[in-house]
C-alpha cells in the first residue's frame, strides 16, 4: 500500500464526485462538503455492476453522510462503505490524506 496523489480538492466540486485510476483500481473520490473533507470508495456499483460511484448523489440518510448508485439508487455511507439498504454489501474504503489543497490515496495499486 502506498500514497498516490489523485487531484486537488478544488477538482472536486463540493457535494460531488469524480473518479480516479490508479492501476487497474477506479475510486471515487467523493466530497460532501464545502471544505477539504474528501473520502475514497470503490467506484464499482455492486449492484449494476457499473464504475459509477463517483457520479451518484451525495446527501445524508438520517443524519448519515452517503452517496447514492446513480443506476439503482442504493446509498453508501462515505465513513465506511456500508450500503444502507443492504449492510452485507459494502464498497471498499481507502485512506485519503489533504496536503496544500492535494488529495492523496492509500491503495495498494
Amino acid at each position: 500500500m502506498k500514497w498516490h496523489h489523485a487531484c486537488k480538492v478544488d477538482d472536486i466540486l463540493p457535494a460531488g464526485g469524480v473518479a480516479a485510476l490508479f492501476g487497474g483500481s477506479q475510486v471515487a473520490l467523493i466530497r460532501p462538503g464545502e471544505g477539504e473533507q474528501v473520502h475514497a470508495l470503490g467506484n464499482h456499483d455492486p449492484f449494476s455492476k457499473a464504475n459509477v460511484i463517483s457520479r451518484g448523489i451525495v446527501g445524508d440518510v438520517a443524519g448519515v453522510a452517503v452517496v447514492a448508485s446513480p443506476m439503482y439508487k442504493q446509498h453508501f455511507r462515505l465513513s465506511d462503505g456500508v450500503c444502507i439498504e443492504d449492510p452485507t454489501v459494502a464498497l471498499p474504503v481507502y485512506p485519503v490524506r489533504i496536503e496544500h489543497g492535494d488529495v492523496f490515496v492509500m491503495i495498494g495499486a
